[in-house]
Formats: C-alpha cells, structure tokens, sequence
C-alpha cells in the first residue's frame, strides 16, 4: 500500500517527466502521497450563474453562460490587450486578457456556448472581467459543480500552463487510482466518538465536495488526524524520556528553608508559589525534569529560578542559567549575586568578553565543585567548562537557542543528566505550547508581584507630537527617565539609522537641557555597554534606542516607554518593549505613536495594546494575526508544516486529540494490542519524514 502512494509523479497520466520537473521543483510534489496531500485552500461556489445585469464589482467571482460575439485586440507591445464580448442573450459585457492572447484566440470559437467565470471590475463606466476561466458548455457543467476546488499554485507553473484546473484534473485521476490504496489511519473508537469520516471518504470530499456540509466533514476528519498523530509523538517522547533519562533527587529543602525566613525581601506571589512546588515536586521525583516556564515580563522568573538552583545546591550539586545575551546574563548575574552573596553561596559570570586569565579560576572552581552557581551567554557551552555535578540547566528565552547548542548543556554530565528548565518571557498560546512544546510539563506564571500597577497604554498619531513631547518633559521633571525607541529591520539598516539619528536630533531639540543616551546596534559592544551604563545610573534621562533594549535592560525609574513608527513592530514585540517600563512602584505609561495610515491588522494590533496587558491575550491574538509559523520562528524548522490544522482556530480539536492519545498511550505504552495495530502502522510510516523537532534538550 505505502508503495503505491511512493510512486513518483511522473508516472501519472497526463503528468510525464518534464511537468514532473516543475512539481517538485515549485510545490515540493515528488510522488503521489505529495500530490493526494496536496488540498485546496479555497472552493468556488459554482452552483449559480448570473445574468449579466444581475453583476456588479462587489462581488467576488460570478459564472455566467453565453456567447463571444467578437473580438479585437488594441494596443501595441506590452500594452496590448484583446477585448471579447460576451453575450448572455439579453446583455453583454467585456472579457479582457493580457497575456497569452495568441492561445486564447485560437481556442475560443465564436457564437458557441461557454461558461465564464471571474471576478467582475469596473473600468470606467464598463463592467469586464480581465482573465476569466473559459469552458464549453456541456450537459455537466450546466448542472452546476457544487464546489470547484482552488488549489496552491505559483507563478512559474502559471507560465508552463499548469494552472488550478489542471491540478484538479490529475487529482481525479489519482483518486480512481489509489481509491483502493486508502486504508484507515484511525481507530474505530475514535471515529465513532468525534463522529469522524472515514479516511478514504475524507479525502474524496477534500478535493471533489458536492455540499458544504460533506467538506466540512473532510476538514474536521483529516485535522483531527494531523494533530492526534502529533500529539502521539510528543507524549509518546516524554514517556520514553521519563522512562531512559533517570533524573537525580533533591529532597532537602532546609536551605531553601533559611533563605525564606532570613533573606527573602518580599511575599512571593501565589503563582510563583504554585511553580516552585511544580518544580520541587519533579526535582524529588526520580524522573529528569524537563519543563517548560513561561511568564511575563517583570513577573518574578528569576527569582524563581534562583529558588529553584537553591533546592539542587541543597542537595550538593551545582545549577548553570544560560541567556541568549551578554546585557540579559549580566542582568541575571546582578540580580541573582546580591541573593548568592546574602547566602555565602560562590558564583560566577562566564561570556565572550570575560578575559582568558580570569576564565582559569572559574573553570577550576567548577570542576572542584566549590562554584555553585554560573550564569552565563554560549560561553557556557564551550568544551572546557566543565562541571563537578550540573544539577539544574535554566536556559531563558530558549527560543533564541538551536536545539544542538542546548543539547550540548544537556551532555555536561558524565554519569546522570541535569534538570532542565526552559524560561521564556514570550507567553506562547496554549495551543501553539501544546503542539511546539507537548512533551514538556508546562508551568505558568500568570501574576505579577504585589505593588505594581498595570503599564498605560496610549495611542498618539505623529501630529500630536507636541502633547507627547509636553508629558516627557513633565515625567522628566518629576525624576522620570524615558525610553524612545525605534524600528530596526534588517533589510533597510541604513534607512533606520538616519530614521534614528533623526529622531534623536529632534529629542535633542525638543529637550536641550536633558542629557540623553543613544543606543543602536551597529555600535561597538563597549560603546553600548557605556551608554546603557549612564542611563541605569540616572546620568542621562532619556534613551533613544533601536530594539536592541528589547530584553535586558532593568531600569525601575524608567517610567515612560515611547514606541515611534508601531506600526512597523509585531504585536509580541511591541508587549516586549513595553515590558522595560512599569519595574517600579510609580505609574507607568507606554506611547505608541503612529502614520495616520494604517491598515486593518495594525489596527488591531494597536487596539489590542491599549486594552490590555495580559500576555497570553495578546499572545493569542497575535497567532490569530500571524500564524504560528511566524510567530515561534517555526516556518524554516519545519515545525509546524501544518497541512490542514490551524492552531488559531482549532484548539478545541487540539485538545481532544491530546486526550485521545493520552489515553492510548496511557492504557499501551507501545502500541501493542491489536486494536491499536493500524496507529501503529501509521506511526512507522510517518518516521521516515518526522522530524523529531520537539525535543528542547
């Protein structure tokens, strides 16, 4: 069976070896398990046909039966055009083509009847249709196709004449054939539980649906599919990995104990209460941990992460926290000393710029097991650090991380692996965590600490730059400091430069008497590190940056966070920047200052900032605007090739098929009983192209 889905292209009827060439090249269509796969991402209602005067522009496409009564071609060169009128038998208007007029000419008979089809615009006072879809009238097409399906298709394979139709064709071609080649994927209880089709139903109605109702059903069945195969995956690797990796135990909490009653300044919340008995729990329980903790902005993370390092010093070993920037792993380093200090516990700061001489003492520190604590960038990867017993690995904002260079902490162990805590300042939607990271426990810190007030957040357009100016100078004069920031795209470097130079002279003008820093990424290291130093200290009161202040920078008297141009920020990102404001107990705003001309998606985007500041709202608003793709940095990885799914609209299938497969694996671990044989067999089938990209460590 899984042969005859193997079977290349171009074996196809009507395919062949050069047409086969372009499938592979443009679609990634190799054989015909590719091409069966290959489903429309959109279906034309093609039941009804309009009477020409029945048409207006507003309408997406339209069918219409009639005759060409002439034709004329205008125009010279590449503005040359042929114009047909078409006649329904009462009124007429303009076909237009543009390209492939020769062909057209050749193939359109006059007064025979055709079907056209297209999408109608207003040229001037005249109604055409530029490109139509041109077919015979026959028995069949009069009877209206219920839904014609569109297929994906790219420009170059328009040019070799392969358009959506032709694909449409080779698809019932394929289905007559492989029709008996289908076998059920899923089992019989799960079927009849979500009332699912069956696969071979399924895939007749993907591609050739009569009424909305049956291709509604093919969707559900074949995404219910696609994601109960993942999450089959993903809970069948955290079984194995509880079952081969052995973590070690720390029981004793006595020292965790003492930094309670004697050196903890505050009341931690009660989400950071619930996370650390999550962790202490995995951290006894003789299973390596491997969990994932997200959290806002400013929500207590790295307090929790320290607490966490105590409970494995404790237990003599040592803890390693891995950040993804030099500024964010001295910002741990600062925060995290003054607690070690209080402790009498060694610790140490290990990046690219720590000097070769002061390197040797921490090395051997480690390896004696007298450093108890390295905080650290990619530094820590390096072959010569070496530990005595890594208890703990945190890796913050892991995403910034490849999975080889997080695995490389993983393997700093000889005989038992560390335990593994993942931190990310990214709120990432329920659905996408469940999919990206399932076979990870998962941990939530959804307050924040006592005494802080909510981040205002206003909409300025650019003509009220005097009214913003005016309240930067107030928060100024009340001993406030101000961040400015800038959009950084690649692309356009010295664009954005100049957009920043210009800003910062205007800020110059605006405030002579206020001393500011300004910080960019094209600047050295040392020169950045000054300028970030003069603003913490309070020696400059206004900070004009490029995004490059997005993580790190931990400033409580910054009260006040400008965003130029937010239109050109993502939604997680301006939630980012906004988080570098609001660290103290004064009231803090966030400006985001706009064009007048903004599209329908940056409207949201900005609507969706003023109103709140919960993450994980915006979170799933922005998979909704983005994908998930996009979202996670996922679209190269191949993480979430989603054929059918959609993690913005599908959670609830989500999480039914989690349960499903929870519950197989739960009752057969390794599939085993007879019932279980076609899951089975789907799963070996799908290991040749699986990707194992869950894995975090």
């Amino acid at each position: 069976m899984a042969h005859f889905f193997e079977t290349p292209i171009e074996f196809l009827k009507g395919i062949g070896p050069q047409r086969a060439v372009w499938l592979q090249k443009e679609l990634k269509i190799f054989n015909y398990g590719d091409l069966i796969q290959h489903y429309p991402f959109r279906y034309e209602d093609r039941t009804k046909f309009y009477r020409i005067k029945e048409i207006d522009e507003t309408m997406p496409y339209v069918q219409i039966k009639g005759r060409f009564t002439d034709f004329e071609i205008t125009g010279a060169r590449h503005k040359k055009r042929l114009i047909g009128w078409f006649s329904d038998g009462q009124d007429e208007m303009e076909m237009v083509w543009f390209q492939r007029i020769d062909w057209v000419i050749q193939k359109i008979k006059p007064n025979q009847e055709y079907l056209v089809f297209g999408k109608p615009t207003r040229f001037g006072n005249k109604l055409n249709i530029a490109h139509p879809e041109v077919e015979p009238l026959t028995e069949n097409s009069l009877k209206g196709n219920s839904f014609q399906p569109v297929y994906p298709i790219t420009e170059t394979l328009r040019k070799k004449y392969i358009d959506s139709k032709t694909i449409g064709k080779w698809q019932q071609e394929l289905f007559k054939a492989a029709e008996p080649h289908i076998r059920e994927t899923l089992p019989e209880i799960l079927l009849k539980r979500h009332q699912l089709l069956s696969k071979k139903e399924a895939l007749k109605n993907i591609h050739f649906p009569i009424t909305s109702e049956q291709l509604t059903a093919a969707q559900q069945r074949l995404k219910y599919e696609e994601l109960f195969y993942i999450q089959l995956r993903l809970i069948k690797l955290k079984l194995v990995r509880q079952d081969k990796f052995k973590g070690q135990v720390f029981k004793d909490a006595s020292i965790l104990t003492s930094f309670y009653k004697e050196y903890l300044p505050f009341e931690l919340t009660n989400a950071q209460k619930k996370v650390i008995r999550e962790i202490y729990s995995d951290l006894k329980s003789g299973q390596q941990m491997n969990r994932l903790l997200q959290g806002d902005v400013g929500c207590g993370k790295t307090i929790v992460a320290f607490i966490c390092m105590l409970l494995v010093i404790g237990g003599d070993a040592q803890a390693a926290l891995m950040a993804p920037t030099e500024i964010l792993a001295q910002q741990h380093f600062s925060s995290l000393k003054k607690y070690a200090d209080l402790m009498n516990l060694p610790i140490a700061l290990l990046t690219g710029s720590v000097k070769k001489s002061q390197r040797k003492p921490i090395h051997e520190q480690l390896q004696n097991g007298h450093l108890k604590i390295l905080i650290g960038t990619h530094a820590l990867l390096e072959e010569e650090v070496k530990f005595k017993k890594l208890g703990l690995a945190i890796i913050d904002e892991q995403h910034r991380f490849g999975v080889a260079q997080r695995s490389k902490l993983w393997q700093k162990n000889t005989d038992t692996y560390p335990h593994v805590l993942v931190m990310t300042a990214t709120p990432i939607p329920r659905t996408l965590a469940m999919t990206l990271y399932g076979d990870l426990e998962i941990s939530v810190i959804d307050e924040l600490p006592k005494g802080r007030k909510p981040i205002k957040t206003i909409h300025q357009f650019d003509s009220q730059r005097l009214k913003v100016n005016g309240f930067i100078q107030s928060q100024i004069e009340a001993g406030r400091q101000v961040y400015v920031v800038y959009p950084l795209i690649e692309e356009s470097q010295k664009l954005d430069l100049k957009h920043l130079m210009d800003g910062y002279e205007s800020m110059a003008r605006a405030f002579p008497q206020v001393p500011i820093s300004i910080v960019h990424g094209q600047m050295k290291p040392e020169a950045k590190d000054f300028e970030m130093a003069r603003f913490v200290k309070g020696e400059t009161k206004i900070m004009v940056a490029t995004t490059v202040i997005e993580v790190g920078v931990d400033v409580p008297n910054a009260s006040v966070m400008i965003i130029e141009s937010a239109e050109r920020f993502g939604l997680s990102q301006l939630h980012q920047l906004r988080g570098r404001v609001g660290r103290g107990a004064e009231q803090s705003y966030c400006i985001l200052m706009t064009s007048y001309k903004l599209g329908a998606d940056t409207k949201t985007r900005i609507e969706t900032m003023v109103r709140t500041n919960n993450g994980f709202e915006i979170a799933e608003t922005d998979l909704k605007l983005r994908g998930p793709g996009d979202l996670m940095g996922t679209q190269q990885s191949g993480a979430l090739d989603l054929l059918m799914a959609d993690l913005s609209k599908d959670g609830l299938l989500l999480q039914q098929a989690r349960e499903a497969a929870t519950e197989i694996l739960a009752a057969d671990p390794h599939l085993e009983k007879s019932e279980n044989g076609m899951i089975k067999t789907q799963v070996l089938s799908m290991r040749k192209i699986a990707v194992n990209w869950s894995r975090i460590s």
